[in-house]
């Protein structure tokens, strides 16, 4: 098979979870994603929502094997020699969908590498007649630089832990709501007032800290002084609202530390009336807008929920749904960002 040189590697990603307008939840999945030509290769699978098998939250030993099936230093899963290169992020069964390939060695001495034939598949056998990627692949990489990427992960067999988030706030029933949405979608999360007391090990498992409206300045100084005394970086997180869906996508966005070529979503601004998004790649945007009544309530409003090509895009909003104090949530496959509407 006659194929290009491309290169290979493997950066971090997410698939972020959230609490959906509509009530349901969506799980949070931290993973490694495939960088093929200095591109995650998801972004070429249309609007796609998968993860790869290499997932932080499955154990060693299954992590380890997905590794070796890459390497062909096991057994195919699939017939025909094909591999799971995305599955589904809520189950990962066969039967939702995933992504195959025919991975095979190539080349002088059989050195290379080569991903082919890709499909989306949901049963043994793959039709690449009706369900393969035609335009993806096949692609070729060199033999050290793919084993070395994938053998790597060897050293360690347990991948790094999924971050968890520090909750500090005045109003325990929102905290309480909001940790308990965190761990439902897959993110632990503890509730402090002062965090002085945590030892350093234990900071070096936060990803970030959330801060209420109603902490101080004073408290917020304390809680970093803690963690610069650590040694620990984390993303610190200034709540918008006590809005659970917005505050869990604010700490979505916190714990994406992936830089902005490898998000879909790159940008989010509201104000007067109007959304400016920026987009990398094509893929679906759905925008919700919440807000505060006088009493406290929340009211929640579907914004916008169409496909947008790379660039910048303009949406005009009502004025029924950014009337009062309001907040925008833009939520793209693996990314989400959050934004106060201001006039």
């Amino acid at each position: 098979m006659s194929a290009e040189y491309t290169t290979f590697g493997l950066a971090p990603a997410i698939r972020a979870g959230g609490v959906l307008a509509n009530g349901d939840y969506q799980v949070h999945r931290d993973f490694l994603d495939f960088i093929v030509a200095g591109r995650p290769l998801l972004f070429q699978l249309s609007d796609l929502d998968a993860v790869s098998p290499l997932a932080s939250d499955i154990p060693p030993a299954i992590f380890t094997a997905h590794v070796r099936r890459l390497l062909l230093e096991a057994e195919a899963p699939l017939t025909d020699g094909r591999y799971v290169i995305y599955g589904c992020p809520e189950c990962e069964e066969l039967g939702c969908g995933a992504v195959t390939a025919v991975i095979e060695r190539t080349g002088d001495g059989r050195d290379d590498y080569v991903w082919r034939d890709f499909a989306w598949q949901t049963e043994e056998r793959a039709d690449l007649e009706r369900n393969g990627y035609h335009g993806i692949g096949p692609f070729r990489f060199r033999g050290e630089e793919y084993r070395g990427e994938l053998r790597r992960l060897l050293s360690d067999t347990e991948p790094a832990a999924r971050r968890r988030v520090l909750l500090i706030g005045a109003r325990a029933a929102v905290l309480a709501k909001l940790a308990g949405a965190l761990r439902i979608i897959g993110i632990g999360a503890e509730i402090v007032q002062d965090a002085s007391g945590i030892p350093p090990e234990e900071l070096s498992t936060y990803g970030a800290v959330a801060f209420g409206r109603a902490v101080t300045d004073a408290q917020r100084d304390t809680v970093r002084a803690a963690f610069d005394r650590a040694g620990v970086e984390v993303a610190y997180v200034n709540g918008l609202a006590p809005i659970t869906p917005l505050l869990v996508a604010q700490i979505e966005d916190a714990l994406d530390r992936s830089p902005s070529a490898r998000r879909r979503l790159t940008r989010l601004v509201a104000a007067s009336g109007t959304v400016e998004v920026e987009v990398t790649s094509t893929c679906r945007v759905r925008l919700t807008a919440y807000r505060l009544d006088i009493l406290y309530r929340t009211h929640t409003h579907d914004l916008f929920d169409d496909v947008l090509t790379p660039g910048t895009h303009h949406i005009a909003l009502t004025a029924k749904a950014t009337k009062g104090q309001s907040f925008i949530v833009a939520r793209a496959t693996g990314s989400v960002l959050a934004a106060p509407m201001t006039r």
